[in-house]
């Protein structure tokens, strides 16, 4: 009990030395009140109405003990009674606007906790390209748990600490965007897309003109298209490595090259069922490979690597970079190419590729965030 709230009742005490004490019915369902709004949060959805509501409750306290030090004939407690009344309607009209706001915020979080899940749930349809990242699987997975404990605590009323949760799980998604963002973009970039069209149309014609078949493999579509007289023959479900959907630049990257190719080797027993061998690192490679060294971007023990292959194993494989099918696929693909086979890597075949639509639904929810 802090010290005005001793000498209140010292004073009310004493009142009763020189005469009947008499405290307006009115105090206790004022007091009662004030311990509801309390319990209600009323400080902290309004906490300046909850304030004033607090000066005048002390006011009128106050006013009862300086009543109570009168002598008991000269006491009126009609004017203290009136402020008790008058308080009752303040804290009614102030629970009245505390259930509205508690309104105004359910509808807000419910609002919130839809946008976020949206948000999680599409970037939970990207988990392919966590493979190398395994700190962006735990963001997500950190955000997944603080949005479900955010709407456990709304279910139970408690909508400042439900509320609290949001701009935590807002943070790991942050965190996954940005750890994502740089391959996304790249499916995305005109400069990537028009390289990549220039190499497929490349293939297709080649295929056609010289009735050979050629292979084009598209990381977007995770597929391996066979090509004969230009036209498809066979499409195959692909995987890639840890880091497949990124342009090969080094050794030990796990990315997988991108370029235009051929098979320079065939192996029928490789470790990974039956393998094809493809003559990366080309012209083109080493050319980048020591631009890249030249400016300082790779280290200096950094070599280019080898050793690529479109090999069995299952699509579901993760590999260092090489091209995975399932075996019987790779049983079947094997038999049909031959030593000199052109192969083509792309990362998409138009603008409009998976990768790249993901990237603008997430960008679309940004802007919604800063423009609602």
């Amino acid at each position: 009990m802090n010290r005005f709230g001793i000498l209140f009742l010292f004073f009310l005490l004493m009142g009763g030395c020189f005469g009947e004490t008499q405290l307006p019915p009115e105090l206790r369902l004022v007091e009662q009140q004030e311990m509801d709004l309390w319990r209600a949060e009323a400080h902290l959805y309004l906490p300046q109405v909850y304030e004033n509501y607090k000066k005048n409750l002390s006011q009128a306290k106050r006013d009862l003990l300086e009543e109570n030090q009168r002598f008991p004939w000269f006491r009126d407690y009609g004017p203290i009674r009136d402020e008790f009344l008058k308080l009752l309607k303040e804290g009614e009209e102030l629970q009245q606007r505390l259930q509205i706001e508690k309104e105004k915020k359910r509808s807000a979080l419910l609002d919130q906790f839809e946008s976020l899940q949206e948000k999680i749930n599409l970037l939970s349809k990207l988990t392919i390209l966590y493979q190398g990242k395994p700190p962006l699987r735990v963001h997500l997975t950190k955000a997944e748990l603080l949005l479900t404990e955010a709407k456990l605590l709304l279910k139970e009323n408690r909508l400042i600490a439900s509320e609290k949760k949001c701009p935590l799980v807002e943070t790991h998604l942050h965190k996954v965007q940005e750890g994502l963002y740089p391959i996304l973009a790249r499916y995305q970039h005109p400069e990537w897309i028009a390289k990549w069209k220039r190499w497929a149309q490349e293939t297709i014609d080649e295929s056609r003109q010289r009735d050979i078949y050629s292979i084009l493999i598209i990381k977007a579509e995770k597929k391996l298209i066979l090509l004969k007289k230009g036209e498809p023959v066979k499409t195959y479900p692909v995987g890639f490595g840890k880091n497949g959907w990124l342009d090969k630049l080094q050794a030990r990257d796990h990315a997988t090259p991108e370029g235009k190719y051929h098979i320079i080797g065939k192996n029928p027993r490789s470790k990974y069922y039956k393998a094809l061998l493809i003559n990366y690192p080309n012209e083109e490679d080493r050319r980048e490979f020591e631009r890249l060294k030249r400016k300082g971007l790779l280290g200096k023990k950094a070599t280019i690597g080898g050793s690529i292959e479109i090999h069995g194993g299952g699509k579901d494989h993760l590999t260092y970079g090489c091209i995975a099918l399932d075996n019987a696929s790779m049983e079947e693909l094997y038999y049909k190419v031959e030593i000199g086979t052109p192969v083509t890597i792309i990362g998409a075949r138009d603008e409009r590729n998976s990768l790249s639509l993901a990237l603008t639904d997430l960008q679309k929810k940004d802007e919604e965030k800063k423009n609602p």
